[in-house]
C-alpha cells in the first residue's frame, strides 16, 4: 500500500483500515489446525503468560448476528465516557489490526507483530498446539493487560461454551443478541443446541442479556440462566420516534455521500428503548434490536457504578459504524452497497432493508455481485435475496473454502433471475458490469471475506 491508511466512505463519518499486515511468516504454522473449539490450550498458553485475561473487565457479546454492531455502540459510547477501552472482534476484513482496538485506534502494526511474537514465545511444544484463533485471542488479552484497560468488549469467535474467549470467571455483562442456524456442523445441529453452546458464556450471578429468539433457544436460554442465577433482561426491539421528538439529542455532524443517486445521503435512525433517546446511523431494522442491546448493557454498567452520562451515550450511539455491514461506497462512480449477508439471518434482514429503502422502487430489480463459503446454506441465501428479473454475478472467494460459482449458478436458476453470470474474479464482475439505468441498486454481498478483499483491492 502507499498509504499507511485506507479510507472508505461509508453513510457516516469516513472509515478507516489499518495498513496490512503480513504476519502470514508467524501464523502460517497454525493454520492447519482450523477450527477446533475448547479451552484447555488457551487457558494453558494464558496460564504461561501471566493470565492477563483477569487484568480486564469484560461486557461478553455472543450471538448468530448483530455481535458486531452491539460491540460498536458499547466501544465507542465508553470512548466518548472517557474510559480506557478496549474492543475484540474477528474476523477482519483487510487486517489483522482491526481485530484489537483500543482507545478509538487499532493496534500498531510493530506492536501486532510483537505480542503475537511474545504469545507464540510461550507457547508450550509439549503440549497440543494452539489454533490460529486462540494465538491471535491470547494475543489480544496480552495487549489490553498491557495497555491497564479499564473495561474491554469482548465479541465471541464461534458458539460460546468452548470460544478462546470465555476463559473468565466473571462478566460485568453478558449479551446473547440472536440465534439461526448457523455453524451448525460445530454447534449442533438444532437451535436448542445451537443456543446452548451461546449460553456457554453466561456466568453465575452475572446479569444477561438477550435480544428476540426463536422459542427453542429461547427455552434454552432460560434455563441455562435459571441454572446459574443469571438476572435475565429480555431486550424488544427499539421503538422508532420522530427527530422531532427529541430536540436535545447530541449527535454528529454526518459527511454526506457524493453519489449520483438521489436520497441516497446518509441519515440517523432516530430511537427509544426503556426511557433512553438516541440516534443511530447504522442501518437496517436489526439495528432496533442491535442499538437496543447496547442501551441495555450500558444502563447496566450505570447500576454499577460505571459513569457514563447522557452526552456520551447519546454522541457514541451516533457516532458508531461498522464497516461492511450495509455500507455504501462506490466502485468507478457507481454506488454499490456492500454487507456481509453469509447466512439466511442476514440475508433476510439485508433484503428487508432493499424492500424498504426510500432510494428505490421495490419493484426494481437488483444487481447482485455475490460469493460464499462453501459451508454456507446457499439455497436458503438465495431465498432470502433473490426474486425473478434480478441480475446475478458469481465470483469466487479468495484464499478461503470457496463455493464453485458454476455451482452456485445451476442453484440460483431455481430463483429465476433474468440474467446469472460466472466469473474467475470479483473485479472481473465488476468491471464487467452493464452501465447502471436510473434507479439500478448494486449489492456486494455473501461473505465477509469477500468484502475483505474487494477493500484490499481499493488501495
Amino acid at each position: 500500500m502507499s498509504d499507511e491508511r485506507l479510507d472508505v466512505r461509508s453513510a457516516g463519518e469516513a472509515v478507516s483500515f489499518p495498513e496490512v499486515v503480513n504476519l502470514d511468516d508467524l501464523l502460517q504454522p497454525f493454520q492447519q489446525f482450523g477450527v477446533n473449539l475448547g479451552l484447555d490450550r488457551i487457558q494453558d498458553l494464558l496460564h504461561r503468560l501471566g493470565n492477563p485475561q483477569n487484568q480486564v473487565p469484560i461486557v461478553h457479546v455472543a450471538g448468530t448476528n448483530g455481535k458486531g454492531s452491539v460491540c460498536a455502540y458499547l466501544y465507542r459510547v465508553l470512548l466518548e465516557a472517557g474510559y480506557g477501552v478496549g474492543c475484540y472482534t474477528s474476523p477482519h476484513l483487510v487486517s489483522w489490526c482491526e481485530r484489537i482496538q483500543f482507545q478509538g485506534q487499532f493496534i500498531a502494526p510493530a506492536a501486532l507483530r510483537l505480542v503475537i511474537q511474545e504469545t507464540i514465545a510461550a507457547i508450550d511444544p509439549a503440549l497440543p498446539p494452539p489454533t490460529l484463533f486462540e494465538i491471535v485471542t491470547a494475543a489480544a488479552w496480552l495487549y489490553f493487560a498491557q495497555q491497564k484497560a479499564e473495561i474491554v468488549i469482548m465479541e465471541v469467535g464461534l458458539g460460546g461454551r468452548l470460544d478462546a474467549t470465555n476463559v473468565k470467571d466473571q462478566a460485568l455483562v453478558t449479551i446473547v443478541t440472536s440465534i439461526s442456524r448457523e455453524h451448525w456442523q460445530v454447534l449442533g445441529d438444532t437451535l436448542g443446541k445451537i443456543a446452548g453452546e451461546k449460553a456457554g458464556i453466561f456466568k453465575p450471578h452475572c446479569p444477561a442479556l438477550v435480544g428476540p429468539l426463536p422459542p427453542e433457544a429461547q427455552e434454552v436460554i432460560a434455563a441455562k440462566a435459571q441454572a446459574l442465577g443469571c438476572p435475565v433482561t429480555w431486550v424488544s426491539p427499539a421503538l422508532e420516534i420522530s427527530d422531532r421528538e427529541t430536540p436535545e439529542l447530541e449527535t454528529p455532524d454526518l459527511k454526506t455521500l457524493d453519489l449520483e443517486m438521489p436520497n441516497l445521503k446518509p441519515h440517523l435512525q432516530y430511537l427509544q428503548w426503556n426511557g433512553q433517546a438516541y440516534a443511530i446511523q447504522l442501518q437496517g431494522e436489526v439495528q432496533q434490536v442491535n442499538s437496543a442491546l447496547a442501551i441495555a448493557a450500558l444502563q447496566c454498567l450505570q447500576t454499577q457504578g460505571w459513569q457514563i452520562s447522557q452526552t456520551a451515550l447519546q454522541r457514541g450511539m451516533a457516532r458508531a459504524t461498522w464497516p461492511g455491514r450495509l455500507q455504501w461506497t462506490t466502485w468507478n462512480d457507481r454506488p454499490l452497497l456492500v454487507d456481509g449477508a453469509h447466512n439466511p439471518a442476514a440475508a433476510l434482514a439485508l433484503r428487508h432493508y432493499l424492500d424498504r429503502a426510500s432510494f428505490r422502487d421495490p419493484q426494481e430489480p437488483i444487481t447482485w455481485i455475490m460469493g460464499m463459503l462453501s459451508t454456507k446454506d446457499h439455497r436458503e441465501i438465495f431465498q432470502a435475496l433473490l426474486r425473478p428479473n434480478d441480475r446475478l454475478h458469481l465470483v469466487p472467494v479468495p484464499d478461503h473454502s470457496s463455493a464453485a460459482p458454476a455451482d452456485l449458478a445451476i442453484l440460483a436458476q431455481t430463483f429465476s433471475p433474468a440474467l446469472c453470470r460466472v466469473y474467475g474474479d470479483l473485479f472481473e464482475a465488476l468491471t464487467e458490469l452493464e452501465p447502471p439505468d436510473q434507479g439500478d441498486c448494486t449489492v456486494l454481498c455473501g461473505s465477509l471475506y469477500l468484502l475483505g478483499y474487494f477493500f484490499k483491492g481499493l488501495c
